[in-house]
Parts: structure tokens; C-alpha cells; sequence
């Protein structure tokens, strides 16, 4: 859980996470709504990928990236959980 709480604890991945939201996105695609480095997003998609909150798929030449909403319903279901 603590890769979870690592990645979440960063404004720029949040903001892919929340752009993941919407819809499946290729690297280029996520690192065009950034005004930093390709490998910084690089950086910052791996680090999510660790953390199980993004799925990567190879499709051609592109990745494709997603997110992984069983993976937030459990730190959810985490939270809930310490209220109780």
C-alpha cells in the first residue's frame, strides 16, 4: 500500500490519473497535456504502474495506458474501513 500512498502523493500523477479517468491515452497523448519532459511522464506513468494503478498495453508502436479502478475501490474500501 505504501507504492499506492507514494504515488498518489504527487500532484502530476494525480492529474494523469484523473485524465485516465476519462478515457484510455497513449504516452504522447498524456505527456502533450503536460508542460514537462516526456521522461518525466515516463517517470511519473511508471511509478503508477508500480503502484497497480495503471495498466500499460503495447498496441503497434504506441502504449496505451488505463486505469485500474479495482485497485482505488480497495483503498476506498481501506479508508471506509479505518472509519468504522
Amino acid at each position: 500500500m505504501n507504492h499506492i500512498f507514494k504515488a498518489l502523493n504527487d500532484q502530476t500523477r494525480r492529474d494523469i490519473l484523473m485524465l485516465l479517468k476519462e478515457k484510455d491515452l497513449t504516452a504522447g497523448e498524456i505527456a502533450d497535456k503536460f508542460s514537462i519532459s516526456k521522461p518525466s511522464i515516463s517517470h511519473h506513468l511508471d511509478i503508477l504502474k508500480r503502484a497497480d494503478l495503471v495498466y500499460s498495453e503495447k498496441k503497434g508502436q504506441f502504449v496505451h495506458y488505463s486505469i485500474n479502478t479495482t485497485i482505488i475501490d480497495d483503498i476506498l474500501q481501506w479508508i471506509f474501513n479505518l472509519k468504522n
